[in-house]
């Protein structure tokens, strides 16, 4: 069976601090969730410098604009998926045969 490697089993920058972090004095659990937060600091780094490139429109895509691609301007709700008047009546409910 082929097992996907753990990050901290790959051979990258994050193992070297998170033994830093042991090397410190850290738990092991203390070091993980300090690899965990350098990590989501420098995702959400790149997803701002993303957003605010030139060029892009929302969240930071390409060709995003605030204008609507559907074909009417305010969908028309079907009877269907309009909400019911008011609690759902109890059904009578059918006995279960006892196991035998």
């Amino acid at each position: 069976m082929d097992r996907t490697p753990s990050p901290m089993q790959r051979p990258i920058s994050g193992r070297a601090y998170y033994r830093r972090k042991l090397a410190a004095g850290k738990t092991p659990m203390e070091a993980m969730r300090a690899l965990k937060r350098r990590l989501s600091d420098i995702v959400y780094k790149q997803m701002i410098k993303d957003a605010t490139k030139p060029g892009t429109g929302l969240g930071g895509h390409v060709g995003a604009t605030l204008q609507s691609s559907a074909a009417d301007r305010i969908p028309m709700i079907d009877t269907s998926e309009q909400s019911l008047p008011g609690p759902a009546e109890p059904q009578p409910r059918t006995p279960l045969l006892a196991a035998s």
